[in-house]
């Protein structure tokens, strides 16, 4: 078995033409999908870049779609039976897409969850390729050695032959920051040693996520009102019909972080009504005093105990 990758991307090309990158040499890759939700950036000649590199198919929309109902056209058009969901701002770590089919050849019914690990420094450039800062960010490139700057870029060339370098500086969670890695220590833990837990949907990813095509659209597949912690509401539905979320182990992927359009899970409530709307019972509300316990603004809980 073989996996499809589905990737959605809006306006950040340069930071998908290293994802596409690290996608080059993954074994059991059949195929890139990528869905292009409405970009006014270079994403196509990005794309046109990487066909003479990848199995890449490309879907464009005409106009902003959303996260979910992206990632729902990529699944759609994907041909392979396995599906690993990544971000266009995210690099698969060397081995990803084999680990995803390995761990999916003991039986049916089982969404991956890979190791997530961000890229320090990442949030500062506009284009980590070229080392170039956004605009708001340039007060600090002034200030900063050339040398330290050019620490800071992440290249094809290194994704490509020297992938150590890339890996050496990353760090778990998929955002700088003690709660990012809080969050993440405790959901790769009950991922680990709590299997019996039937919460463990709410360490679902959002990026470096693999299930069968047909168990994601035997679904419906992602719940297009709900555009932020889509992944674990899909999960949750599966979860009633049996399925079970499982580490990855080594399948690690690296988030090039930047803040811009960041929204917080925790004071952005729409997702949460759509969320409850579809399943009145879902224990939300101490979810969400899970992440503010991790956050250090509220009490940690055992919610994942079973």
């Amino acid at each position: 078995m073989n996996a499809s990758v589905v990737i959605r991307t809006h306006n950040e090309a340069s930071r998908l033409r290293l994802t596409l990158a690290s996608l080059e040499c993954q074994q059991g890759l059949d195929e890139v999908v990528v869905v292009d939700d409405g970009s006014c950036d270079a994403t196509r000649e990005v794309l046109a870049e990487a066909r003479q590199r990848l199995p890449l198919h490309c879907l464009h929309n005409t106009s902003r779609e959303g996260r979910s109902a992206a990632s729902n056209r990529g699944a759609q058009a994907a041909r392979s039976p396995l599906l690993i969901f990544m971000d266009g701002d995210t690099l698969a770590g060397p081995g990803l897409v084999g680990r995803h089919v390995e761990a999916h050849a003991g039986g049916s019914g089982i969404v991956g969850r890979g190791e997530t690990w961000h890229l320090r420094c990442t949030r500062f450039l506009g284009d980590p390729e070229s080392g170039t800062f956004w605009s708001h960010q340039q007060v600090r490139e002034v200030r900063l050695p050339e040398a330290e700057r050019k620490a800071m870029r992440v290249t094809a060339h290194q994704i490509r032959h020297a992938f150590s370098a890339i890996d050496v500086r990353a760090a778990p969670g998929i955002y700088p920051g003690v709660q990012p890695r809080l969050l993440y220590e405790a959901e790769m833990d009950a991922l680990r040693n709590q299997g019996g837990s039937d919460r463990l949907w709410a360490a679902a990813s959002g990026s470096n996520l693999s299930l069968s095509r047909d168990l994601f659209l035997s679904a419906g597949g992602f719940n297009a009102a709900i555009d932020m912690n889509e992944h674990r509401e899909l999960v949750y539905r599966l979860y009633q019909t049996g399925a079970r979320l499982v580490p990855v182990e080594g399948a690690r992927s690296y988030h090039l972080t930047h803040r811009e359009g960041w929204r917080d899970p925790l004071k952005d409530d729409r997702w949460e009504s759509a969320f409850l709307a579809e399943h009145p019972h879902a224990p939300i509300g101490e979810l969400k005093s899970f992440w503010s316990g991790t956050a250090g603004t509220g009490s940690p809980s055992g919610f994942f105990r079973p």
